[in-house]
C-alpha cells in the first residue's frame, strides 16, 4: 500500500479497467525500491471539445442537460463517483484523476453555438454534475465563469453543484441570473469535522468556508440547497442532523443526500482509504455498505443506486426526512423560468434600422 501524501486523496495509481497490463513495484535486491518516487505534480492540459452540452435520460437525476468544464478534479475527494471516468483517458482513477487535469478552452464558444441552433429546447443545465466547476484551477482558467457569462446573455437556467468557495467570485453573474429565477446552487457539505475533511476531501474548501458561501448566496437571493453527499456508514452518517441544522442556519432552503456509491475502480480506492485512515472501522463500514447494496459493493440500478436498500438505508432515509422537516429544509426546490430565454444578437447584426 502506498504511503499517503499530504493534500491528496490517494497516492496509488491502480490501472483503469481498460488497461491491458499493470505494474507492481517490488524489491529486486538492488535496493532501488528505497529510492524516492518522482514528485507528485499536477498537470493541466487543454482539450478542445467538439460539443459541450451532455444529455441524459436517467430517472434518478433532476436535469436532462449538463456541462463539465473539467475532466479530473484537484479536490481529490476519495469518494468521487467520477473517478472511474479517467479510465476512458487511459489514466488511473486514483492519483491521475486528481493530478492529471483537462479543461475545455472553447467551452463558451461551443455553448453559444449550441444555444443558437433552431431546434434547441430550453432545459435547465447542470454545471458540474461530474467534476467540480470551482476546483482550484478555475481561478486561473476561468472556464466556468465564461460559461456563466454565456448563460447570462441568453437568460438560460442553470443549476450549479460545487464544494468550492471560489463561487463567491461569480456573485455578480449569479445575482443577475437570480433576478429572473434562472439559477440554483447546490453546496456539498459532507462533514463539519475539519480532520475528517482533511483526508476525505483534501483540497476542497473547509466546512466553515462552505457555510460562509451559503450565507452569502442566500443573502444575495440565490436559492441554496445543501447536499449531504455521500452518506458514508460509520464515517459521517452520525453528522446528518448537525450538517442540516448548520446549513439551515446558513440560509439553505432545501436539502438532499446520496448514499455512498462505489462504481468500478472506486471500490478498491475507497477500501484502500479505509485501511489507511480508519483501519479499525474498515470491515464494519464495508459490511454496512454491502448490506445497503444487495450484498455487493455497488448497486448501479436506477431507483436504488442513490438511496440504497435495506435497514441501514431505510434508517438514513427516515432520519433525513425528519431532520429536513425539523430545520425547514423541505421547501420547494428551485424552479426555473425558461420563458425569459432569448438569443442575443451577434456582432454585425443590424438592429434598430426601422
Amino acid at each position: 500500500m502506498a504511503e499517503p501524501i499530504k493534500g491528496r486523496g490517494t497516492s496509488s495509481r491502480p490501472p483503469g479497467r481498460f488497461e491491458s497490463r499493470d505494474t507492481l513495484r517490488v524489491d529486486d535486491g538492488w535496493g532501488t525500491i528505497e529510492e524516492a518516487l518522482p514528485e507528485f505534480k499536477t498537470t493541466v492540459t487543454a482539450e478542445v471539445a467538439r460539443s459541450i452540452i451532455r444529455r441524459n435520460a436517467s430517472p434518478d437525476l433532476s436535469f436532462e442537460q449538463s456541462i463539465n468544464p473539467y475532466k479530473g478534479c484537484e479536490h481529490g475527494c476519495i469518494y468521487c463517483y467520477a473517478r472511474p471516468s479517467h479510465a476512458y483517458l487511459n489514466l488511473s482513477p486514483g492519483a491521475d484523476f486528481e493530478s492529471k487535469l483537462f479543461y475545455k478552452p472553447n467551452a463558451a464558444e461551443l455553448l453559444d453555438q449550441e444555444l443558437r441552433k433552431p431546434g434547441y429546447r430550453v432545459s435547465n443545465i447542470a454545471l458540474g454534475a461530474n467534476t467540480d466547476p470551482y476546483q482550484p484551477i478555475e481561478r486561473r482558467l476561468r472556464v466556468t465563469r465564461s460559461i456563466l457569462e454565456v448563460l447570462a446573455r441568453f437568460r438560460h437556467p442553470v443549476g450549479i453543484i460545487t464544494k468550492g468557495a471560489m463561487i463567491e467570485r461569480d456573485l455578480d453573474l449569479l445575482t443577475d441570473l437570480a433576478r429572473d429565477k434562472l439559477v440554483g446552487v447546490g453546496i456539498t457539505l459532507t462533514t463539519l469535522d475539519p480532520e475528517l475533511k482533511r483526508t476525505l476531501e483534501p483540497r476542497a474548501s473547509s466546512p466553515q468556508a462552505r457555510l460562509r458561501v451559503m450565507r452569502k448566496l442566500s443573502a444575495a437571493g440565490i436559492p441554496v440547497r445543501v447536499m449531504f453527499s455521500p452518506v458514508i456508514p460509520f464515517v459521517n452518517d452520525a453528522e446528518l442532523e448537525r450538517v442540516l441544522e448548520a446549513a439551515a442556519d446558513a440560509g439553505a432552503s432545501t436539502a438532499s443526500y446520496v448514499l455512498l456509491r462505489l462504481p468500478y475502480e472506486l471500490k478498491g480506492l475507497f477500501r484502500e482509504w479505509l485501511e489507511t485512515h480508519m483501519p479499525l472501522k474498515a470491515a464494519h463500514v464495508m459490511s454496512l455498505i454491502q448490506q445497503s447494496r444487495g450484498g455487493k459493493d455497488n448497486d448501479p440500478e436506477f431507483g436504488s443506486r442513490m438511496r440504497g436498500t435495506g435497514q441501514f438505508a431505510d434508517l438514513i432515509g427516515k432520519r433525513f426526512a425528519l431532520a429536513r422537516r425539523r430545520y425547514r429544509l423541505d421547501r420547494q426546490r428551485e424552479s426555473f423560468n425558461p420563458e425569459v430565454f432569448r438569443i442575443p444578437p451577434t456582432a454585425g447584426d443590424q438592429l434598430g434600422l426601422f
